[in-house]
């Protein structure tokens, strides 16, 4: 219910309705400005504010013949203020005082859902890691068992990223979140320079130290980047899910509910739907993020192209980031780790995964490291390519004890209260 509701009100921010009220909000902000510096009198805010309204079909039927929206929509909210009031409407203002503005403002509501999902899916990877912190499974480097470490430790690296991701995030949006009254060329030709400091105090912006009528795209692309990278570590640990699900490994399952089918021809399976989603999706995102760069050379003062791809690359984004935030917490929350699969791959053929542990045991049997190497690749490897038992082929080498000392998985996970400690989990 959360998950819809968040993602309703994410899409809303980007109908044409909304973003026509933004555009209103930016024009009365500026007329309060002009007032409260006194410039203007109180009753040209009043009345404006009290009757000045548009309908979208209207617009939409004025720019057919200006093909300009913000004209369209100038002339439509004209139409309902007296003719006394409507000069002092966008009086000394440019189009994209009024667009660049507006969209911070949508940014800034959009920003506010994206944090709201963040702190939640933190939240629920902090309790997957602390459920499963000394969970024992295989750690892997190339696709290959590696050594042994514990779910959790997996779990805090996601953590991580998440955090870091949002410091990345929380940055960016204080880098986009600036508005720009300068009228054409940015100049303030028309146009007070405090009128912009003070309307965007009243928007809850900063005003741009520069804008050449429009707000430098830099800005914008970084905000997306940002959104890509968020992207991009759910879809790091989508792809851990997917390969921990496969067939042979089966260390976790995405949750499976009532009904659920994995296909229609096979009745056994279950796939890790949800997580290829989430990499699918993630590609957009990053390719979003793309297009946000090539928007950063602009022709001289101003040009448009940005307009056409932000129209986009702006809504798609924070309305997919949003679902794919919403959708992985429920992927971790209702996640499936199976801890026998877990121990079962940790002490395939008869724990290799502990060759280090006995290279450095034969060290002390006066061997060189090239020598205990052979001997430990030797037979790590009979018993991987035979379904042997590494564990029994070392005890021509290493006594019961040197041995339970070798094969000892608590020796490896000593410092997992260490790593963990620095999360304050």
């Amino acid at each position: 219910m959360i998950e819809r509701y968040s993602r309703e009100q994410m899409k809303s921010i980007w109908e044409l309705d909304k973003k026509f009220s933004y555009y209103l909000d930016v024009e009365l902000a500026v007329i309060k400005a002009q007032v409260e510096l006194g410039n203007f009198d109180n009753r040209i805010y009043t009345e404006i504010k009290k009757t000045a309204k548009f309908d979208v079909n209207r617009i939409n039927e004025i720019e057919k013949i200006t093909k300009h929206d913000l004209i369209a929509f100038l002339e439509n909210v004209n139409e309902s203020v007296d003719r006394e009031f409507s000069p002092y409407i966008h009086k000394g203002l440019t189009s994209s005082d009024v667009i660049d503005t507006a969209l911070a403002l949508q940014i800034k509501d959009a920003s506010k859902i994206i944090l709201s999902d963040l702190d939640s899916l933190i939240n629920s990877t902090k309790t997957l890691a602390k459920t499963h912190k000394h969970t024992v499974c295989l750690g892997r480097s190339h696709g290959m068992g590696a050594e042994v470490i514990t779910f959790g430790f997996k779990v805090l690296n996601l953590l991580d990223g998440l955090l870091r991701a949002k410091e990345r995030f929380e940055f960016a949006l204080k880098e986009v979140l600036v508005g720009q009254i300068s009228g054409p060329c940015g100049t303030y030709s028309n146009i007070d320079p405090e009128v912009e400091i003070k309307t965007c105090e009243i928007l809850g912006l900063k005003p741009a130290r520069i804008s050449t009528q429009v707000i430098n795209r830099d800005r914008h692309a970084f905000y997306l980047q940002t959104l890509s990278f968020i992207a991009s570590i759910i879809e790091s640990f989508s792809i851990e899910i997917r390969h921990l699900s496969r067939f042979e490994v089966g260390e976790v399952e995405e949750g499976f509910s009532k009904g659920q089918k994995g296909s229609s021809a096979m009745p056994h399976k279950k796939n890790p739907v949800a997580s290829e989603n989430l990499s699918g999706l993630a590609r957009i995102i990053r390719s979003n993020a793309f297009a946000a760069m090539e928007n950063i050379p602009l022709w001289h003062e101003r040009d448009i192209s940005h307009s056409s791809v932000e129209r986009i690359i702006f809504p798609d984004s924070t309305i997919l980031i949003d679902y794919m935030l919403n959708r992985f917490r429920n992927v971790i929350e209702n996640l499936v780790v199976k801890k026998d699969s877990m121990i079962n791959n940790s002490n395939k053929f008869g724990g290799i995964i502990y060759s280090q542990s006995c290279l450095l045991k034969l060290l002390n049997h006066n061997l060189t490291r090239e020598e205990a190497y052979a001997i430990v690749q030797k037979e790590a490897l009979s018993a991987y390519q035979n379904n042997g038992n590494f564990k029994s082929n070392m005890e021509k080498y290493l006594n019961p004890q040197e041995l339970e000392e070798c094969f000892c998985e608590e020796r490896y996970l000593k410092n997992i209260d260490t790593i963990f400690n620095r999360f304050d989990l």
